[in-house]
């Protein structure tokens, strides 16, 4: 498990992480969302031991990551996949990992097999893709076998296959126990990946809930398809009714249900062919609640 416990760092003037509290508990993917400049790197950074706080903590398990006696075996990260030597291969740089952490260099055999790079070990990094390199991070990652895996943007420069297996991944990950820390900001897959979703913005804690309770909890829209559409688009709108989009094929109305829209237009005389109740997506919800946070970010004077 990560705990991260009142966390607050600052760079001179710039608070970078204001005390932030939550917990990624084990056996579940775990989802870290916010815009560019919110701190997520900066807590990563933190837990790995990368950084130091100016205020609160970040354990592994109890522990700093300082105090943690073979970290490689109890914790794995990719931050930055090109991070590595480039002229180095894949295989030394694996196999300097594991003289460096007693792991026997048949380990490095197995996870470069299992990271399907095994192909292409005794190539220059240097000359990977991006996709590639994400791979060797991820084996990397996984030398130790650890218990506890952090994860920052996984599926840049990955194609669709590699996407599914990526996320086939961390879900074989988290049924084994494991404690799983993803940071990304394509919403489309983490609505599909992660049982947890972790939102912040300017360094603050949002929200925390899995991806239904999210979206649930959010305001949705009714699609709408009848007779007359100018016709209901007044008489919707005289209800107090929000259309977000009108078009050939219908209505998106928000602020209505669809038990009071089905009751306006009987009401109003106009035939409706569907009334569809849809529920915001996990990037909407995400949307609204960093609205204020995006602005922020986007003076470029927060750290990322």
């Amino acid at each position: 498990m990560i705990k991260i416990d009142h966390l607050t760092k600052r760079y001179g003037k710039t608070l970078a992480v204001d005390d932030l509290d939550f917990e990624v508990r084990p056996g579940v993917v775990t989802g870290f969302l916010g815009p560019n400049g919110s701190g997520k790197s900066t807590t990563m950074r933190i837990i790995l031991g990368l950084d130091h706080p100016t205020k609160g903590s970040a354990t592994i398990e109890g522990k700093r990551y300082g105090e943690l006696r073979d970290p490689l075996h109890e914790v794995g990260a990719l931050l930055d996949a090109k991070a590595i030597h480039p002229g180095r291969s894949a295989r030394n740089h694996l196999r300097a990992l594991a003289a460096s952490n007693r792991i026997p260099f048949s380990r490095v055999d197995e996870v470069l097999e299992f990271s399907g790079i095994g192909s292409v070990a005794d190539k220059k990094v240097g000359d990977y893709s991006l996709g590639m390199s994400q791979r060797l991070g991820i084996a990397g990652a996984l030398l130790g076998d650890p218990g506890v895996l952090l994860f920052d943007e996984p599926v840049n420069g990955l194609d669709p296959e590699g996407i599914r297996w990526i996320r086939e991944f961390f879900r074989s990950l988290a049924n084994e126990g494991r404690t799983v820390f993803v940071s990304s900001h394509l919403m489309s897959e983490m609505a599909v990946s992660a049982d947890q979703i972790i939102v912040i913005g300017r360094g603050k804690f949002i929200t925390q809930g899995s991806v239904d309770a999210l979206t649930a909890s959010a305001k949705g829209t009714v699609f709408v398809r009848g007779a007359n559409h100018p016709q209901l688009l007044a008489v919707l709108r005289s209800h107090h009714g929000v259309v977000n989009e009108v078009n050939d094929e219908g209505l998106s109305v928000s602020d209505l249900t669809s038990e009071q829209i089905g009751q306006i237009a009987f009401d109003a005389g106009i035939a409706l062919y569907e009334l569809t109740p849809q529920r915001a997506s996990l990037e909407e919800v995400y949307m609204d609640l960093t609205a204020d946070a995006v602005e922020y970010g986007s003076t470029g004077s927060r750290h990322e």
